[in-house]
């Protein structure tokens, strides 16, 4: 099948001082997070000069894909759009509009299922083709790849680099977004149970940990939010550095498996807090790099594409069922990741 590009759909992140708190305005709208809590937040960005690296990086990534298709013979320009920031989904399916797309292939950069890992990329672009209106181009939606061969060989390679880097006896810790305990079990169909984030999580860390040859690991969460009240996955990865504390582990490798580049939750909640209590408690810390900066991950981004264009089949390396895609935002399936109060991250 023929498409006429493919649009690099991700979060967006402020790209300056005073980009901070509108953006945080946007990601927040709606959800009565009170004015105090986005203040605090915002000193994070600050810390880092008010810029989020997630722009920087989608854009090297798109570099290195347009180069991988080039080399593949595949003529499909790469059209950046943003949830929550500049450039917006809006702005780029409005511009494919006025270009005269008529199909355009969706990659999301999120490897998951789950409400806000997968079904609010549908919202967005539904959201986007109703305001381009009638002409818009169909839009398809890649699927969930956190299984892909690549990815999962990247990753390995990243956790394996981290243990050198470390030494002997470091304790492998894998680390995702914690979601609302609400959404996770809204993630996924019902009749499967659902929990499908936290199910692909725990595989992903799985194929990892198998690939890099280690046995014994941790699976945690991090940079939950909302209120107290509210029950989200646990535990959360400072917490748990207490924990092995407590046991006497000396040394850490974590591994920020549910991220693909180093968003800002890596390099502040990982990078910053979690370091500093592993140093408070005199142990070593090593950060494992996300699979996106390794080039493995927009060759796998050439074979998800190969998938629409050649028929190519699917290359995954669990036994959970491929899910994710879907035509012009429409669920990829009857009540798939149904959207709950607080399913929002």
């Amino acid at each position: 099948m023929e498409y006429d590009a493919l649009l690099w759909l991700s979060f967006g992140g402020p790209e300056g001082p005073d980009d901070v708190l509108p953006f945080l305005e946007n990601v927040t709208r709606g959800r009565g997070v009170p004015r105090s809590r986005l203040l605090e937040v915002a000193e994070h960005y600050h810390h880092f000069g008010g810029v989020s690296p997630i722009n920087r990086l989608n854009r090297e990534l798109i570099t290195a894909v347009e180069k991988q298709l080039a080399a593949a013979s595949i003529d499909l320009p790469v059209v950046f759009g943003n949830r929550n920031w500049a450039p917006t989904v809006e702005d780029a399916v409005a511009e494919l509009t006025r270009q005269g797309a008529r199909r355009v292939l969706v990659f999301p950069t999120s490897a998951y299922g789950g409400y806000s890992a997968c079904r609010q990329y549908h919202e967005d672009i539904l959201r986007a083709r109703t305001a381009a209106g009638p002409a818009a181009p169909e839009m398809v939606k890649i699927r969930q790849y956190f299984d892909h061969p690549l990815f999962v060989a990247a990753a390995a390679d990243a956790v394996r680099a981290a243990h050198r880097s470390a030494g002997g006896g470091a304790r492998t810790v894998f680390t995702a977004h914690s979601v609302p305990e609400s959404a996770d079990r809204a993630a996924g169909l019902p009749v499967e149970g659902g929990r499908r984030y936290s199910r692909q999580i725990a595989e992903a860390a799985r194929l990892v940990a198998a690939e890099a040859g280690i046995a014994e690991y941790d699976l945690v969460w991090q940079s939950r939010s909302g209120p107290a009240e509210v029950p989200w996955l646990e535990p959360d990865i400072v917490d748990h550095l207490d924990v092995l504390h407590a046991r006497g582990v000396r040394a850490v490798v974590v591994v920020p498996i549910g991220f693909v580049s180093d968003h800002l939750e890596v390099v502040w909640d990982l990078d910053n807090e979690a370091r500093e209590r592993a140093a408070a408690h005199g142990m070593a810390f090593v950060r494992a790099a996300t699979a996106g900066a390794d080039p493995r991950f927009a060759e796998m981004v050439v074979e998800l594409v190969r998938e629409h264009t050649s028929g190519t089949r699917p290359r995954k390396l669990s036994a959970m069922a491929a899910a994710g895609c879907s035509i012009n935002g429409a669920p990829c399936a009857v009540g798939c990741c149904e959207p709950s109060r607080r399913a929002q991250r």
